[in-house]
């Protein structure tokens, strides 16, 4: 047995075992002791008319999506068909929702296939999109910090988990671990340079750099910039919407105003970085604290109901989604030569 057949059930564990197991673990953890026939008389007290338009706008913004990576291959000189770009999104959230991850390597794959473009490239570019909202998400996470200081930190002092972090970023020893990893990768970089494992790894990271460069060489970077705030615009006004389906939310908004939405909607947001299915689990996780721990005015069903009616919505769009797409790119497949 080859070493790449050996390590092939380790990979599956890592990509699909141990997400399915975060899935199912937190969604066991966060229905204990929740009386199920009352959450269920809640979910059915929801004004699906809200629902409606929050998945309407979320349509909206993986179309913008699609249109931002639209931009970035084309400053690559790559240009895929504006239909064909939204497919690969849609079709990313659902192949996510089985193989966590995996969803981006697909429409990589896709898009290079189609467009008969270097993969590197293709895979740089969507690198560079997803690299985009994580430092959206990290400059939205600073400035809701900056804006609910004092509700964060009055929850994470009760939780006892504020004086640990000080702790951990005042110690010295983390700060000289971090230093000994990066010393310890450029010494192995630079001494087996010539080694198979280290040339693929230059040629991915040559690819990766190309990806990155096109942000920089895209005409239209003003646009490119536009579309990243309609994307999270998108998201946050879908999520604000979402508020309204239900009279305890829309009141927890009204106690609140749109800080507590903001608050909401970062929590959730952090958490499908979380290796999950869909964010199933850990998403329904960060909206409850975020509702019931941060503020405090909610009880525990109401915010489950809530986060189990929204998430449970999206993904049965996701699903719709994915099914439109993969029959999309059958026929596309049928009148395209490229893609036999």
């Amino acid at each position: 047995m080859t070493q790449t057949a050996k390590a092939r059930p380790w990979r599956t564990i890592f990509r699909y075992i141990i997400p399915l197991i975060i899935s199912v673990g937190l969604c066991y953890l966060l229905f204990t002791g929740v009386d199920f026939r009352q959450m269920w008389d809640k979910m059915g007290q929801c004004d699906f008319w809200w629902i409606g338009a929050s998945l309407a706008l979320s349509i909206f913004a993986q179309i913008f999506r699609a249109v931002r990576w639209r931009m970035q291959l084309r400053a690559l000189g790559i240009d895929p068909p504006l239909h064909t770009m939204i497919c690969s999104i849609f079709g990313t959230y659902a192949v996510n929702l089985v193989f966590p991850r995996l969803g981006e390597v697909w429409r990589t794959g896709y898009i290079a296939q189609r467009q008969q473009a270097s993969f590197a490239e293709v895979f740089g570019s969507m690198v560079a999109d997803r690299l985009a909202d994580t430092v959206t998400v990290f400059l939205m996470t600073v400035a809701v910090f900056l804006l609910a200081r004092d509700a964060i930190v009055t929850y994470m002092i009760e939780i006892e988990i504020y004086d640990r972090i000080q702790a951990l970023i005042s110690s010295p020893w983390l700060w000289i671990i971090g230093l000994l990893l990066v010393a310890g990768l450029v010494c192995f970089l630079h001494f087996r340079r010539h080694t198979p494992l280290v040339q693929r790894l230059r040629n991915l990271y040559l690819g990766l750099w190309e990806g990155f460069a096109g942000i920089m060489k895209m005409p239209r970077k003003g646009i490119w910039l536009l579309f990243t705030v309609l994307i999270w615009g998108s998201y946050f006004v879908e999520m604000w919407l979402a508020f309204y389906s239900f009279r305890e939310t829309g009141d927890y908004v009204a106690a609140h105003g749109i800080l507590a939405v903001f608050v909401t909607f970062i929590f959730g947001s952090l958490a499908m970085g979380v290796p999950a299915n869909g964010g199933i689990g850990p998403w329904q996780w960060a909206v409850m604290i975020a509702i019931t721990d941060v503020y405090g005015i909610m009880n525990r069903t109401d915010a489950l109901a809530f986060a189990n009616v929204v998430l449970g919505t999206q993904t049965i769009l996701m699903i719709l989604l994915g099914l439109y797409t993969f029959i999309a790119i059958a026929l596309d497949k049928r009148h395209n030569p490229r893609m036999q």
